[in-house]
């Protein structure tokens, strides 16, 4: 396995689906006052509660959605045609979630399931996959800017490309294929809308169930184990095969710990400069399989500008939400979530520099410099030029203000600054 602490586990222990769907602030509010969240016996009861609150649809004004999409003909036919072309990197899927009402999560990996030949060789049930995956977008939060269903059906289609590497394809077996592609869609399965750091100073449940280590990715993973077996997709499986199944999930989700990305970049670059990676050995295809994901998971800098941007105000909404929430209950803003100093453009350049581009220069380097490596480099420097152009326009236009459209004049520094600090204080979009 890729992830030497999952090694030598007897079984995961899995979330029950639905126990943590969102950040309860009377708690928080208790804590930011009083220093704890009370008695055991009132947090389990809101906790209770909080689980029901999510499983019910109706107390939140939401009408239960039939499992199978009713489209227009003219949607159906525009979104099959966009499916056609699901391996192109222009691929728009903003406009392919509205082509599906919603449901792109669902229908991209029933897609991808089928091109790939998986139904036929797992002998998956279509029924059972298709409640699998209405189950896992679902318990992705729709009111969550960046962190939502469309994130997880980008990072999906993504992984797709990147499976279709001419360096990597030969290599891959069915079950590599089934395990990038869940682990793609499941990657921030239940993501609450905060960071870690949020969840450690609020005294939040999950920092403490996981003791303030990568808290949020192994919910993720938990929570996607927890699907697995209460939707039986697996369940006509051997229970070895199963068993592996889940940890490799685990290995690859935990591998997103922006925390860790030192750690992944570090031994890349030694398997690329040491000419060591064997690609007919497991190991070595699970680590390639690891650092797709990651590449997939940030990989927004990369994409054409005008998708690129959507990303990035999605993302920064999202910081500035966590921000204006810290900012409520007399918290410390965290990094990055102050939106009266820190601006879009400022917030992004950073992100490129420190985190985005080393990564896919090594990702490069182990393509070979593949045509899709090229193009995503481009783009990359497209955006950050675009960006730093952005920001000295909003600069000499403002002098100053809001971190939602302007930038000051040291904002680009203090900017890239912070975004260096998101590897260890696991701020990331």
């Amino acid at each position: 396995m890729g992830d030497a602490r999952l090694r030598g586990q007897t079984g995961v222990p899995a979330e029950r689906r639905g126990s943590y769907p969102f950040l309860d602030f009377r708690l928080l509010h208790n804590t930011a006052n009083s220093g704890e969240f009370g008695t055991k016996k009132k947090v389990k009861r809101l906790l209770s509660f909080q689980r029901y609150f999510h499983a019910s649809r109706l107390p939140r004004g939401i009408i239960p959605q039939a499992s199978l999409h009713l489209l227009d003909e003219d949607y159906l036919g525009q979104a099959r045609h966009m499916l056609s072309k699901v391996g192109t990197w222009d691929f728009d899927i903003f406009l392919f979630d509205r082509l599906t009402n919603g449901n792109s999560l669902v229908t991209l990996l029933c897609h991808l399931f089928n091109i790939h030949g998986l139904i036929q060789h797992f002998k998956l049930d279509m029924v059972t996959l298709h409640r699998f995956l209405v189950m896992v977008q679902e318990d992705y939060h729709s009111q969550n800017p960046y962190h939502n269903a469309v994130h997880a059906a980008d990072v999906t289609q993504a992984m797709h490309c990147y499976l279709k590497e001419p360096k990597l394809a030969s290599f891959l077996t069915p079950l590599d294929i089934m395990l990038g592609l869940l682990a793609a869609a499941a990657h921030d399965v239940d993501h609450p809308g905060v960071n870690q750091p949020f969840l450690i100073k609020t005294n939040h449940h999950l920092a403490s169930l996981y003791q303030n280590m990568s808290v949020l990715e192994n919910h993720h993973w938990r929570s996607t184990v927890g699907m697995l077996r209460e939707s039986r997709l697996l369940a006509h499986l051997p229970k070895e095969m199963t068993e592996d199944i889940e940890q490799q999930l685990g290995s690859l989700i935990l591998a997103t710990d922006i925390n860790r990305q030192n750690e992944f970049l570090t031994q890349l670059k030694t398997h690329l400069q040491n000419k060591d990676l064997r690609l007919e050995d497991e190991h070595d295809r699970h680590f390639v399989l690891q650092i797709a994901l990651k590449c997939a998971d940030i990989c927004n800098p990369c994409r054409v500008w005008e998708m690129s941007k959507q990303w990035s105000e999605k993302v920064c909404e999202e910081f500035y939400r966590q921000g204006d929430l810290e900012k409520k209950f007399q918290l410390e803003i965290s990094p990055l979530c102050n939106q009266q100093k820190d601006s879009i453009a400022s917030i992004q350049i950073g992100f490129m520099t420190y985190i985005v581009e080393p990564l896919f220069q090594e990702w490069a380097h182990f393509t070979g410099n593949s045509a899709l490596s090229e193009n995503m480099l481009s783009h990359l420097a497209y955006n950050k030029a675009h960006w730093k152009m952005l920001l000295l326009k909003q600069t000499r236009s403002s002098g100053g203000g809001s971190g939602r459209s302007s930038g000051s004049p040291d904002h680009t520094d203090r900017g890239a600054e912070n975004e260096e600090q998101t590897v260890t204080e696991g701020v990331a979009p």
